[in-house]
């Protein structure tokens, strides 16, 4: 039979955990720290690297992505010592994505023709906004027209250049975020993440929301209009959502994402980076590494990787993960790859009544999220899993 994790690919993602600054909405594995020894880091990420492999097994390599933290803090030599170790024990497609982000700072963007003769052939930039006021209440270290010049910089150097921005930010309304977003399309762009702010607990943001001190932010009325209004304007634009968050033109979507959301296999490399691999035993497993840089460090040097032990993933878990993942995209899931997953695993009346309500669609054997439902997915997703 073949394995599962064949419909989705094989791809890798590598995870740089620091920054120079820490935002104030970001709750991922980013630390800063003023002096990092990139000789010790990129021996470290290259013998992890070789743990996955043994792993895994033999493996073609679509799809490469360096994450963060804030990856074009990496030295140009490191990246292509990591990408010629992924090369060297599994396969590097000759047609692999190889993806970094990148803050747009003119120091970073002095970088991107060393980051091309690394191998990089994607860029996904974290601009965020594209004022300076706003720039400054997320934290960012970038002003907007360092941002406008980086990503000018960043298209001469790459093929494919994406870049984030944030809406439902702090004293933004409706019409500014439209003016907002159609200035981001005037760009040419063929990619745009657009993510609605969410305030984190563990972050900056969300130690003033709890205090009552973090003023100005949209309703979730105003929050869901812009929605929306990002739909709207995107699709006009002929950059639809091929998933909640992300927009593409035609043969543009991220394929390293497309990786997770339909359920491949992926090897996560680095501090904190998760993964799922399918190992010669045709059971695959959640990988998961040291969070802490300097914990991480000290375990690869010890014993060649910094992976905590892992358990294989039942057929129900499985199922589940790949109901989450792949609800998330337009094209949404094949059911009879959930049937071969998990036989029964929906729950038929659920299904019918969801449908009812214009909240999913079932054509052909594959199942999606309406328009309608894509603001209420988690609650969908609540009803769907049992």
């Amino acid at each position: 039979m073949t394995p599962d994790w064949r419909n989705g690919g094989f791809g890798v993602y590598v995870h740089w955990p620091f920054c120079q600054a820490k935002c104030p909405y970001c709750d991922f594995n980013s630390h800063v720290r003023r002096e990092v020894d990139h000789a010790a880091w990129c021996d470290a990420l290259c013998r992890e690297i070789e743990h996955a492999a043994s792993l895994s097994g033999p493996r073609r390599v679509d799809t490469v992505f360096f994450g963060g933290g804030t990856p074009s803090l990496m030295q140009p030599d490191t990246i292509a010592a990591v990408i010629g170790k992924i090369g060297q024990v599994w396969s590097l497609a000759e047609d692999a994505e190889i993806t970094l982000e990148a803050n747009p700072t003119s120091v970073e963007a002095g970088k991107f023709q060393g980051f091309r003769d690394a191998g990089i052939n994607r860029v996904s930039m974290g601009i965020q906004a594209l004022n300076d006021v706003d720039l400054k209440r997320l934290g960012r270290m970038h002003t907007a027209r360092e941002a406008m010049e980086a990503f000018e910089i960043a298209r001469e150097c790459f093929d494919r250049v994406s870049f984030d921005l944030i809406y439902a930010r702090q004293g933004q309304d409706r019409e500014s975020w439209k003016a907002e977003l159609n200035q981001a399309i005037r760009l040419g762009l063929d990619h745009l993440s657009l993510y609605q702010l969410t305030i984190e607990a563990s972050t900056r943001f969300g130690e003033l929301h709890a205090r009552g001190a973090l003023r100005g932010m949209p309703n979730d009325s105003i929050a869901s209009d812009m929605y929306f209004d990002t739909q709207d304007i995107m699709e006009a634009a002929g950059l639809p959502a091929y998933e909640i968050s992300n927009h593409a033109r035609n043969s543009a979507e991220s394929r390293h994402n497309l990786i997770y959301w339909r359920y491949g296999d992926y090897a996560g490399i680095g501090p904190g980076a998760h993964g799922r691999i399918t190992g010669a035993d045709d059971m695959r497993r959640a990988t998961e590494t040291l969070r802490m840089p300097e914990a991480w460090l000290q375990n690869v040097q010890r014993q060649g990787h910094g992976y905590k032990p892992a358990d294989a993933l039942s057929p129900y878990d499985q199922a589940v993960e790949c109901v989450l993942m792949g609800l998330r995209l337009r094209e949404g899931i094949d059911m009879h790859r959930l049937q071969a997953l998990y036989p029964g695993f929906f729950d038929e009346s659920a299904l019918v009544t969801l449908e009812e309500d214009g909240l999913i669609s079932i054509q052909d054997h594959r199942l999606s999220i309406t328009r309608q439902g894509r603001p209420v997915t988690n609650a969908i997703l609540r009803e769907l899993i049992v």
